[in-house]
């Protein structure tokens, strides 16, 4: 299986370095041996091999914040587009950063892979929030696959759960899918301010600069978006959903919640019902009792209601460049069966 990376951030390295790590075992459980053959980031350049690039090099050209076009190889595709039609490759890993309004130039690379009958994997929230179901199609038309693993909980199995292990269709999900707004509620909830939390979680690498995203809950939006199309067969765009984050959240409720057998979280929900699914991000009061409200820091949780299952709840880690890159590497194995 040849790779063609477009966009390489952290979770393009994180990629590599889980494929470096684990590749005997993948190639002894699974006969599975993929080498990158192109990558093309905007910031740090371009390289094409058809033989294959030396994972290391990358990895260290990555860590040393080198240009990819100094380490030799093809490098006269000028853009991404022409990137994934000279490269040869299998498969495209569409890792660029997220733009929830437009989902571009992600989609914009998506489409002409699809169309180009190559494979897709990608961890940008913003073409599968906005054209998902229609992205899924085009893949079906042109008879390969497009996958999306790390776009709502990273690394921790949710797709591959729903599309390879449930047998009966999903009533309602609801979790807690922000580990940045999780973080600092459970800051909030040891005595500290809000304020004072968001810092600390700058300071760790949980936050951004500008957490607009997290803390208003954009970003839990979008992935209850994905999940309203994608499991329960939706068909909602950010705007049909009501998103409130934690911002006007009293620090004294917060702490006071567990006193009284409650605990504040963000909870992004989407549920079946007559007139079709609906969704919705806000701030909730949780009983003890309740999975979701057990789960500190920044893993993230999802619990899924089906019957007659009952309720399923998932946790794990929602984010981090090796983790995300755990994901790509999951879909691809699941390219890689249905091939087989």
């Amino acid at each position: 299986m040849k790779l063609c990376l477009i966009g390489y951030g952290n979770v393009g390295y994180g990629f590599i370095e889980v494929l470096r790590r684990h590749r005997p075992w993948l190639k002894e459980r699974f006969g599975f041996a993929p080498k990158i053959v192109a990558i093309h980031d905007i910031r740090r350049g371009t390289i094409l091999n058809p033989d294959g690039l030396d994972l290391k090099i990358i990895a260290d050209a990555w860590r040393n914040n080198q240009n990819l076009c100094e380490l030799g190889g093809s490098t006269n595709a000028p853009n991404a587009l022409a990137v994934i039609k000279d490269s040869g490759a299998d498969v495209v890993l569409e890792l660029t950063p997220t733009d929830l309004r437009t989902g571009e130039p992600a989609a914009g690379h998506i489409r002409f892979a699809l169309l180009s009958g190559k494979h897709v994997v990608t961890t940008n929230k913003g073409p599968v929030a906005l054209f998902g179901k229609e992205l899924l199609v085009l893949a079906r038309k042109n008879g390969v696959q497009f996958r999306f693993e790390g776009t709502v909980m990273a690394g921790t199995p949710l797709f591959s759960l729903v599309d390879f292990t449930l047998a009966v269709p999903v009533q309602r999900v609801r979790g807690i899918l922000n580990g940045t707004t999780n973080f600092i509620l459970t800051q909030m909830e040891a005595g500290k301010g809000y304020e004072e939390a968001l810092a600390e979680a700058q300071r760790l690498g949980y936050a951004e600069t500008d957490p607009t995203a997290d803390v208003e809950g954009f970003d839990a939006l979008a992935k209850i978006v994905i999940l309203a199309n994608m499991v329960l067969d939706g068909d909602l765009r950010p705007s049909d959903v009501s998103c409130q984050g934690i911002t006007k959240l009293a620090p004294p409720e917060v702490q006071r919640a567990p006193k009284e057998g409650f605990r504040w979280k963000l909870v992004a929900e989407a549920r079946r019902t007559k007139d079709g699914v609906e969704a919705k991000v806000s701030p909730e009061r949780l009983p003890l009792s309740d999975p979701l409200a057990q789960v500190g820091g920044v893993l993230n949780a999802l619990t899924l209601e089906l019957d007659p299952l009952g309720t399923i709840t998932v946790v794990g880690p929602g984010a981090g460049p090796e983790v995300t890159g755990h994901a790509v590497l999951s879909d691809l194995l699941a390219i890689h069966r249905g091939l087989q």
